[in-house]
């Protein structure tokens, strides 16, 4: 299976989340860049509003695309203790990465979200989008972000991932819906027919019409 773009995967992926549509105290975050589209498809398509989460990956040292982790906007960290031990990187490198990419998450948050009011997750059931999930690090740290702002409940809302990723994401989340899981995923990339970088500018005219 693969999906056209990333408007097809969230129009793909809207379907699946029809049992949210119009929801009191229901939220769709899409994480940025690339699930933000997906999650505007499908906010729209459920009646219900639109916000991000923005955690960051940490990629190993010289290979940055390898990830070893994620952390969340306010420098909470989910790491892969095996690959890092394996790989010998140093906790010095290690706590360097969590305070460089901690502030760089709260950076693209104030850009994305601009002057709009703080965002609000407590007591709500927050639909958290992303475009696809590999090792899930990122989506991990989304939803320690979520727990930590007090969601009700946490839906792990994507269109493909590994199933290593969602043996790890059921424990920690309310729900998973996935549209498609593969017997191997290798990259998310590989399900599309069109994974073009989804621009800073894109995501601030999601959230304008949000």
């Amino acid at each position: 299976m693969k999906f056209h773009d990333r408007i097809d995967a969230g129009r793909q992926l809207a379907k699946k989340c029809i049992s949210f549509r119009g929801k009191d105290n229901t939220i769709v975050c899409g994480l940025p860049r690339g699930g933000v589209p997906l999650a505007w498809e499908v906010a729209h398509f459920c009646h219900l509003p639109l916000d991000i989460i923005v955690p960051r990956k940490i990629g190993a040292p010289g290979h940055e695309e390898y990830a070893i982790g994620a952390v969340t906007e306010s420098g909470d960290s989910v790491l892969d203790e095996e690959i890092i031990a394996h790989m010998n990187i140093s906790q010095e490198y290690i706590q360097h990465k969590i305070v460089l990419e901690s502030e760089e998450a709260k950076r693209r948050l104030r850009i994305y979200r601009q002057d709009f009011p703080p965002r609000d997750l407590k007591d709500k059931t927050v639909l958290i989008v992303d475009d696809g999930i590999a090792t899930g690090y990122t989506m991990q740290a989304a939803i320690l972000t979520a727990r930590g702002e007090h969601a009700r409940r946490i839906i792990v809302a994507v269109p493909v991932a590994s199933r290593e990723s969602l043996s790890d994401l059921l424990p920690l989340s309310d729900e998973v819906i996935v549209v498609f899981v593969p017997e191997t995923l290798g990259s998310v990339g590989a399900f599309y027919d069109d994974f073009s970088q989804t621009s800073d500018a894109e995501v601030i005219e999601l959230m304008n019409k949000r």
